[in-house]
């Protein structure tokens, strides 16, 4: 399958790409696709997020350079920006397994596989998806997950805190759960870490669990037509 780096990528571009491969993936036309990116300050809000957790307005996010989307995805309200490294595997699941539960574990035992490499242990929460670290009772969030599914086939994905300012998740409430923080990479290992790096051990951590060759392309596709 192939996979598209494209660094750091405004939402509203990246949102448009996503659809253009996903109408491929779904029509049989195009190719499974990982794309791996950042965004600048964004947030965006899925299709249950309870307006009671944003904790911001218009006049604030002009001030702090952000925007805001309200998207197609599973979930609550959640925070993108730089230093986050953000996942958007679009995949028809005929190819691997028909079941939106086994494709939400596998992607987040993608997350943990990876945080396995820095000597970190991450874990799951049933009802609480994601990828956490910590103690019981006092887990922190450090990689969220949000997907649309059609037809079987996949879009939207995670956003993996590596060296994000956290600050900017106290204008909401992360993914709707006030009683756990979030968390990121850098934090965790305390120690500062390139984004590069990081980038390139979650692909092959991803081909491991989804047992896929990643093909790396030189740019994003034009159109699928």
């Amino acid at each position: 399958m192939q996979l598209l780096n494209l660094g750091l990528t405004p939402y509203s571009e990246a949102w448009d790409l996503q659809r253009r491969i996903f109408e491929g993936v779904v029509g049989g036309r195009g190719e499974d696709t990982l794309i791996l990116l950042e965004h600048p300050h964004v947030y965006t809000q899925g299709r249950i997020t309870d307006k009671d957790n944003l904790l911001f307005d218009p006049s604030t996010l002009d001030v702090i350079g952000a925007e805001t989307f309200e998207i197609d995805r599973g979930g609550d309200v959640t925070y993108h920006g730089p230093g986050q490294l953000v996942g958007y595997p679009i995949l028809n699941l005929a190819h691997f397994k028909e079941d939106l539960g086994w494709y939400l574990r596998t992607l987040e035992d993608s997350i943990i596989e990876t945080l396995k490499y820095y000597g970190i242990v991450g874990f799951g929460i049933p009802r609480r998806t994601g990828v956490w670290v910590g103690s019981d009772g006092n887990e922190e969030k450090v990689c969220a997950i949000g997907i649309k599914a059609s037809r079987w086939c996949t879009m939207h994905g995670f956003a993996f805190n590596v060296s994000t300012d956290l600050s900017y998740f106290n204008l909401i409430v992360p993914c709707g759960i006030s009683d756990r923080k979030v968390t990121s990479l850098e934090k965790l290992l305390d120690r500062s870490i390139l984004m590069d790096e990081v980038r390139q051990v979650y692909a092959e951590s991803f081909a491991k669990v989804f047992e896929r060759t990643l093909v790396e392309k030189e740019s994003a596709p034009i159109a699928l037509a």
